[in-house]
């Protein structure tokens, strides 16, 4: 176990609300997962231009009393049509590398919404 640097501060320290593990993770795999969305409608020749991706994700307990992660992305393409809309989540999903980083160990939700 690595211990914490003398002088950091930690969250039971600030008295301002930090940001926990779960939010960067759900930023960067939001963010990661729309570039790989740009990829492949880029390749598809679909437009993009106006999307968006966000994610939630949740901190529980696993059956083994270990702690787990769940992630729904929301992604929201208004410029195709939502049957498109899905092919291109899905294809996103199977070239993200955070979606391949945690296939098989975190339940992934991908939600398209007509936003």
């Amino acid at each position: 176990m690595l211990g914490r640097p003398p002088g950091r501060a930690t969250a039971s320290r600030l008295r301002h609300p930090v940001t926990n593990p779960e939010q960067l993770f759900a930023v960067g795999y939001a963010a990661c997962f729309h570039s790989a969305l740009r990829v492949v409608a880029r390749q598809q020749k679909a437009d993009v231009s106006d999307s968006a991706v966000g994610a939630k994700v949740e901190l529980g307990s696993l059956e083994d009393g270990g702690f787990g992660l769940a992630v729904e992305l929301e992604v929201t393409l208004p410029n195709v049509d939502h049957e498109t809309a899905q092919k291109l989540t899905e294809a996103a999903h199977q070239v993200c590398p955070y979606s391949n980083a945690t296939r098989g160990n975190i339940e992934v939700t991908l939600t398209v919404t007509d936003d």
